[in-house]
């Protein structure tokens, strides 16, 4: 039975918005770093920049994994860029520590910031969560996926209505105001670069694709609807460009400015499940890759107590690195290292050679076809 049209269009956005948000905006540290530098209008132009790079990227990603039946980043960097698909992997374990590192320390500034917890409290409460819905395999994560992505969308949305209410005049001034919009370029490609990761992380939701119109539709959608939220919370921000930028957590500083208590909470509840659903993803491609190579040794089954021994292993390192370097320095100096790299070795090949390849007749791409799971 052919998948519905939710699986095939809109699930692969809404997991790739899952793993973006997390590392993209969660906390708003991410959008004052590579965004408010150029201002309130440069940061919207630098955001529309990594929309359409996200879309296109996603639409590649998707009838490249269409083509090659590539559910997991194995396969597909087997068959974009043969022998040399090690390099990926060593890339990937690297990224997976440093944005699971920045979950972590988000989450420990969200517990101190609300709560009072210590930093470190907040951070394994997040690793715990992360642990056990990865540990549960495919359906759970989709359901995350779904089900927090109409938490965030309708949070951020009474969000905005909110903050235009209370300070809609500092918003309008911030946006009439002339400011210099220099780096924007930079800003966007960076932003773009170190969060397109999420493609190849979310793979395994595009076992539901049936057509390249089903991919293509998917990977177009995907920008927009990871985005959107970003693009809202972002003209919030610019009503106290550019003292927010220096705050840690500027999500948190604006719902100071609301002044509304409860909503704060329910808002701080929403980032973690945003963290949560981000860390979940990352840490189920992993799992999915493993699971992959370990069938194709013979009749065996990567069972959920293996899963979970994977994951604590990944979350272990990560609050580590989280409790030593810190989320400012994560978000500003990981992530960008993270971005050139990300570049150099996915989307590069995959806008050549990958685009090359599909446009061969099946017959003569050499492509590889994954073994079937036993």
């Amino acid at each position: 039975m052919k998948s519905d049209w939710f699986r095939r269009w809109l699930l692969p956005g809404l997991a790739f918005k899952a793993v973006v948000i997390g590392g993209g905006y969660a906390t708003g540290r991410e959008l004052a770093s590579y965004f408010l530098p150029s201002g309130p209008w440069g940061g919207l132009m630098a955001m529309l920049l990594a929309t359409a790079i996200w879309s296109l990227v996603c639409a590649v990603t998707f009838l490249f994994a269409l083509r090659t039946t590539s559910r997991d980043y194995r396969t597909f960097f087997k068959n974009l860029l043969g022998r040399f698909w090690p390099v990926y992997e060593i890339a990937y374990l690297a990224a997976l520590m440093v944005i699971l590192s920045a979950f972590a320390a988000s989450a420990g500034a969200i517990g101190a910031a609300v709560f009072g917890l210590p930093p470190i409290a907040g951070a394994l409460a997040l690793m715990a969560l992360i642990t056990l819905f990865a540990a549960l395999g495919n359906e759970s994560v989709e359901q995350l996926f779904k089900y927090v992505s109409f938490l965030l969308y309708g949070t951020y949305a009474v969000f905005v209505v909110l903050s235009f209410l209370k300070f809609g005049g500092r918003i309008g001034a911030a946006f009439a105001a002339e400011t210099p919009t220099t780096g924007w370029a930079l800003g966007g490609l960076t932003y773009a670069g170190y969060n397109i990761i999420g493609a190849i992380i979310i793979l395994p939701v595009t076992r539901h694709l049936t057509s390249k119109k089903d991919a293509v539709v998917a990977g177009l959608l995907a920008g927009p609807l990871a985005m959107i939220p970003a693009f809202l919370f972002f003209i919030v921000m610019s009503g106290f460009y550019p003292t927010i930028g220096q705050q840690v957590l500027p999500s948190d500083f604006l719902l100071g400015q609301l002044g509304l208590p409860a909503f704060r909470i329910l808002f701080q509840v929403m980032i973690f499940a945003a963290l949560l659903e981000s860390g979940t993803g990352g840490v189920h491609a992993i799992n999915e890759r493993i699971a992959q190579a370990y069938q194709r040794g013979g009749d065996r089954i990567f069972a959920k107590p293996m899963r979970l021994a994977v994951t604590v292993a990944i979350l272990a390192g990560s609050v580590f690195v989280a409790d030593r370097v810190g989320l400012v320095s994560l978000i500003a100096d990981g992530y960008r290292y993270l971005a050139y790299v990300l570049l150099a070795i996915y989307v590069a090949p995959l806008l050549t050679l990958g685009v090359w390849k599909l446009s061969r007749p099946v017959a003569t791409t050499g492509l590889s076809q994954p073994e079937p799971a036993t």
